[in-house]
């Protein structure tokens, strides 16, 4: 086979990781479909932006179901902590209106 031809394995293989990356964004936007909701509701009863204690819990959680799956749980919790971020970054900002 040559550096050319198609290598039809690899293709299989790389078709399977895109489905999987689209069914990820399709995750994560309805994810912060709903944690919009949330900082709109959190806005209108003037509660905090932030919840440590729940955001403590998702990541010690996230991070078990990352060793049941053999998942990095550094990776899962750098992960969770990058979308806790930008949830709290969107509840800030709509809680300033």
């Amino acid at each position: 086979m040559t550096d050319t031809a198609p290598d039809p394995q690899l293709a299989a293989f790389r078709r399977s990781i895109d489905n999987i990356d689209a069914a990820i964004v399709h995750m994560l936007a309805e994810r912060f479909r709903i944690t919009q909701a949330v900082g709109a509701y959190k806005a209108a009863n003037a509660l905090p932006p932030s919840d440590p204690g729940r955001e403590q819990a998702q990541i010690e959680r996230l991070r078990k179901l990352a060793e049941e799956s053999d998942l990095d749980p550094e990776f899962g919790e750098k992960f969770i902590r990058f979308v806790i971020d930008e949830v709290i970054r969107h509840h800030e900002k709509a809680r300033q209106g």
